[in-house]
C-alpha cells in the first residue's frame, strides 16, 4: 500500500505463534526478517489491520492475544493493547510508528501472497533459530519474537 501520509504512517506488525514457533517473513524490499504487517488503512483499527495483513501475507487466520477485557459498552469495542510500539525511519523523509502485536494460529501452513506483496520467504522460527547468525535477524525482532513465544506459553 502506498504511504497514507507524506511524513509518518501508522503500521502494525504481528508475531504469530504456532506449536512453539513464530512466523517471520523476509521483507522483499528491505531484506529483513520481520513479523507480518503493514499500514493501518484509513477507517481501520490496528486489530483489523493485523487480521488483514496475516491473510494477505501468509493466508492465515489469527487470534490476537492477550484478549482485552470486555466491558459490554453498547458503543465501544475494546481492542487489545499492542505489546510494543516503535518508531522507525523508512528513509530520510518518511517514518512509521509500528504497533507490535502477538497472535496465534491453528495452522503451520502458510502461502506466499499472489498479489503485489511478494516476500523473500517465510519461516517458522524456534527460539534457538532466532539467534542463529546465518539469518541476520535484527535484535528488536529477536526480542519481539522471543517475547511472543514466552507469552504464548503462559496463555495457551
Amino acid at each position: 500500500m502506498p504511504h497514507i501520509n507524506e511524513k509518518l504512517d501508522f503500521t502494525v506488525e504481528v508475531f504469530v505463534v504456532n506449536k512453539g514457533k513464530v512466523l517471520l517473513r523476509k521483507h522483499d524490499k528491505y531484506e529483513l526478517w520481520l513479523g507480518l504487517g503493514g499500514h493501518i488503512d484509513p477507517g481501520s483499527d490496528p486489530t483489523e489491520a493485523c487480521h488483514r495483513e496475516a491473510m494477505e501475507e501468509a493466508g492465515i487466520e489469527i487470534e490476537i492475544f492477550p484478549k482485552p477485557d470486555e466491558f459490554g459498552g453498547a458503543k465501544d469495542k475494546e481492542l487489545p493493547a499492542p505489546q510494543f510500539v516503535n518508531r522507525h525511519w523508512i528513509n530520510d523523509k518518511h517514518e512509521h510508528v509500528a504497533f507490535i502485536f502477538f497472535a496465534k494460529t491453528d495452522t503451520d501452513k502458510v502461502r506466499e501472497p499472489d498479489n503485489h506483496e511478494k516476500s523473500g520467504g517465510m519461516k517458522w522460527f524456534g527460539a534457538e533459530d532466532l539467534d542463529d547468525p546465518k539469518y541476520g535477524i535484527e535484535p528488536n525482532v529477536i526480542h519481539y519474537a522471543k517475547t511472543a513465544l514466552e507469552a504464548s506459553k503462559l496463555i495457551f
